[in-house]
């Protein structure tokens, strides 16, 4: 067993990882005194006219340090006249969870929910502004690439409602030419675009060590992020990302 300061240890892990586990486990106290980032996603589509200023928005937020930024394109715009290429079954999936969960009868683009709390129509700035105004202390994560594989460190928290861990892989940055569609002739510039969502396991207040091979990310990914969220999608508890700078040769 390894130990480091804030009481947090580990129990089990591969010798060629162990260094880096203990890195993050010392890591997540100093993660732990600051306000966790407020996190923001966009459902979107290349084919409706309304989202490229919400995309430009997710462009801007992330810049910031304090923000985890994501941009998830449905396909029920598909059928008329685009077909998106970053559309993923799995965004439309998430957003219908949001949806019953917010009270909403049915979904639309572009839709901005921020910290899986609340929505709102396009680029809303005001609601960001507010939500990283307030007080967000939260569940200490830090998210490393060693050895080819992707380890998330989630600090122990008592009483936490029974969690998600979800690592979301996203491409940094696209540009695309629409050639039909309500979006026809124009260049869309698009930002940290999710194209995949993988549940890594359950969390429940403990301090525990998650794993998954680079390998198994999609291959254009260059970022990934991880959240910490209630089962069932409820509202986020904690949030880290990081660059995919490793990859198997």
């Amino acid at each position: 067993m390894a130990t480091c300061t804030g009481n947090v240890s580990i129990t089990s892990a591969p010798g060629k990882w162990l260094a880096a586990v203990v890195f993050l486990c010392c890591t997540a106290a100093a993660v732990a005194q600051q306000p966790r980032p407020v996190v923001v996603e966009l459902f979107t589509s290349e084919g409706c006219s309304s989202c490229p200023p919400a995309e430009a928005y997710v462009g801007q937020l992330s810049t910031r340090s304090d923000v985890v930024a994501l941009a998830f394109h449905v396909n029920y715009w598909d059928d008329l006249g685009w077909r998106d290429r970053f559309a993923l079954a799995q965004s439309v999936e998430r957003q219908n969870t949001y949806a019953r969960n917010l009270g909403h009868a049915s979904v639309y683009t572009p839709e901005l929910v921020v910290d899986g709390r609340s929505d709102s129509v396009g680029a809303d700035e005001r609601a960001v502004a507010s939500a990283l105004a307030e007080p967000r202390s939260g569940v200490p994560v830090t998210v490393l690439i060693r050895d080819a594989q992707v380890l998330v460190h989630v600090g122990a928290q008592k009483e936490a409602p029974g969690s998600d861990v979800v690592l979301i892989a996203y491409l940094r940055h696209a540009v695309s030419a629409i050639g039909r569609g309500e979006n026809a002739g124009r260049r869309l510039e698009e930002f940290h675009i999710v194209r995949q969502v993988l549940t890594l396991g359950p969390w429940r207040g403990e301090a525990r060590t998650f794993h998954a091979p680079v390998s198994s990310l999609p291959p254009e990914a260059t970022d990934v992020a991880v959240l910490i969220q209630p089962f069932g999608q409820g509202p986020i508890l904690g949030a880290a990302a990081a660059p995919v700078a490793e990859r198997p040769e």
